[in-house]
């Protein structure tokens, strides 16, 4: 895109939240079940119903709210927002419009460029609509998901790059795992995520906006945004007016398709649901959404940086998922050297897992067995070539990297008579490659350590094995 214009981006996540249950109904809220299954009369819509209040859900999205830097309402009420779902049997959504959970707050990501910092309009708490399915000349509607507790993050159009925006969402994913608030699978549809649009001439604000829908992935809203970045960009150099729409993401294609116009904002004519009564949250219920915050990602990136002298790449990738923070963590108290950690579960470690379609969660590996194997090879016990053979013996055999090189032997040999031994011995089978050593060809020396590693079964400690041939050649 030309650099006479700039780009607004905007974002309304919604997530489902870890409530066990639905938003105002005792209906169980879980993924995968059979269409249908988790419903009653208040989630269907029945006359005469009334809802009630998921406490733990007002909970977790306060906790949301106030991770998120913003200021928590004392008096926050529910609305129902009128508009034609399909998949709604109400015909209505109960949500918040004047009294969100929490308004005017911000959430700090890092950029290839540094920490940037983005603006939350508001955090408020809704219902979720049910689920089509479209077959053929059918189209069938599940209503497990109608009624779910869901939370939508409205940002303000801080964010200036699609690649910021894959950045940022990634970074809330990661937030809202490490709260355990959300599983924030956008696969699943735990997370989604509507991106608005705008592009205009330097320095003159916003533009026309375009709300981008149907993006399931963080790399997908990044190329969806892409690709409307160019094609808005287009249309201003050509002279024509952009319209304010709606667009679906077509990943199938790689391009953005009209889904409907927006001649003007929809009106919702919200109003105070009158079954549900204002919330005001006591003391009592702010001290325990504080006692219920955990130190944020960012947070902790920064930290291990600064702690474990890693590098930002390097504690980009131990921090991305929670259970590898703790482990390694958990691995450095006990001993283990941060930098070796880091090298171990981001290669070895990481190859093995994805051979055996393993978490390290449900590796047979614990923090505590993979310190011993450093510690076997920081003590020249074995050497780094068969600590990997350790490690593919842990995965098979499940059991600790001690135990394993016992009772199969693996233990290096530093011996110094054994090794020396080892040494006249390779030595009077390879005469002329001694006198070419001898004679200053040091090439030679990596054939007669490639042959003393055969002769000690490769169980010979390289350093002292060293020593000893450098004493023999002279």
């Amino acid at each position: 895109m030309s650099n006479k214009y700039e780009t607004f981006i905007g974002l309304e996540i919604h997530i489902h939240l870890e409530a066990n249950t639905k938003m105002f109904c005792g209906c169980k809220a879980q993924y995968g079940d059979e269409p249908n299954t988790n419903i009653c009369p208040v989630c269907m819509g029945y006359p005469g119903v009334l809802p009630m209040v998921n406490e733990k859900a007002m909970e977790l999205g306060y906790k949301v709210a106030r991770a998120l830097n913003c200021k928590l309402s004392k008096n926050t009420f529910f609305e129902r927002k009128n508009y034609f779902y399909p998949d709604m049997p109400k015909n209505y959504q109960i949500s918040q419009f004047e009294e969100p959970v929490g308004v005017d707050g911000w959430m700090d990501f890092d950029t290839p460029e540094g920490t940037k910092k983005i603006r939350i309009h508001d955090v408020h708490l809704e219902e979720d609509a049910g689920k089509m399915i479209h077959a053929g000349d059918m189209s069938l509607c599940d209503y497990n998901r109608a009624g779910y507790p869901l939370l939508e993050i409205v940002t303000e159009p801080d964010i200036k790059t699609p690649e910021d925006t894959e950045l940022f969402l990634r970074n809330f994913q990661r937030m809202v795992r490490y709260m355990g608030v959300s599983d924030g699978n956008m696969d699943e549809g735990s997370m989604k995520c509507d991106a608005n649009i705008s592009i205009n001439l330097v320095g003159k604000g916003l533009g026309t906006k375009v709300e981008l829908k149907n993006m399931n992935s963080p790399r997908f809203v990044r190329k969806g945004l892409s690709y409307e970045e160019e094609r808005q960009a287009d249309m201003l150099d050509q002279g024509k007016a952009l319209t304010q729409e709606t667009r679906l993401w077509n990943e199938n294609r790689d391009q953005t398709e009209v889904m409907r116009t927006k001649e003007e904002a929809e009106d919702y004519r919200y109003f105070p649901e009158p079954d549900l009564p204002i919330f005001r949250p006591d003391q009592t219920f702010f001290d325990l959404v504080e006692s219920g915050l955990v130190e944020l990602p960012l947070t902790r990136k920064h930290r291990m940086m600064e702690e474990y002298k890693l590098s930002a790449d390097q504690a980009e990738y131990i921090h991305d998922d929670l259970y590898l923070a703790d482990y390694f963590e958990e691995a450095v108290k006990l001993g283990g050297d941060s930098v070796q950690l880091f090298a171990w579960l981001s290669s070895d470690v990481k190859k093995l897992l994805n051979r055996e379609n393993l978490s390290l969660q449900d590796s047979p590996l614990t923090a505590s067995w993979l310190t011993e194997l450093l510690e076997l090879i920081s003590s020249e016990a074995i050497s780094g070539k068969i600590a990997k053979k350790v490690l593919d013996f842990v995965f098979s055999d499940k059991k600790s990297p001690k135990t394993i090189v016992e009772e199969k032997g693996m233990s290096q040999v530093s011996d110094p008579a054994v090794l020396t031994a080892a040494v006249d011995k390779v030595m009077a089978a390879n005469p002329d490659v001694v006198e070419a050593i001898k004679g200053g060809d040091n090439k030679q020396r990596g054939f007669l350590m490639g042959q003393l590693m055969k002769e000690t079964g490769g169980k010979a400690a390289p350093v002292p094995l060293q020593k000893i041939l450098a004493e023999k050649l002279g």
